[in-house]
């Protein structure tokens, strides 16, 4: 009987702190600090969106006009440059500073709200 008397005071001890306690978060439990209404709440201005590619932009190596769906890409200081070719985007890589002095720009990079 004292088993039975012991496993329900820690099965109950448990139930508590996963209700009420430190595991609240995984029951789904928790006030205003769980779910989806608090992650929307406080959602910053930035989050939600995603950087959409444009559909055509120059190749900073050869100057020619690349599809970007599909193209070669890199990214050099938080920029994303396509290429035409493997060669062009390895001519890049080695050497970025000297084919970003006049680099054309189609358009201007596209954002729209992200599925969540």
């Amino acid at each position: 009987m004292e088993a039975l008397i012991y496993f329900v005071a820690w099965g109950a001890l448990i139930f508590l702190m996963m209700r009420f306690g430190c595991g609240a978060h995984v029951m789904g439990h928790g006030g205003s600090h769980s779910g989806m209404a608090h992650r929307e709440d406080h959602r910053s201005p930035a989050e939600g969106l995603r950087w959409m590619a444009p559909e055509m932009d120059v190749d900073p190596v050869c100057g020619m006009t690349v599809r970007t769906k599909g193209a070669r890409s890199s990214v050099y200081e938080g920029q994303v440059y396509y290429f035409c070719s493997q060669d062009c985007r390895e001519k890049f890589e080695a050497a970025p500073q000297t084919y970003l002095k006049t680099k054309p720009q189609l358009e201007n990079p596209k954002t729209e709200a992200a599925d969540v």
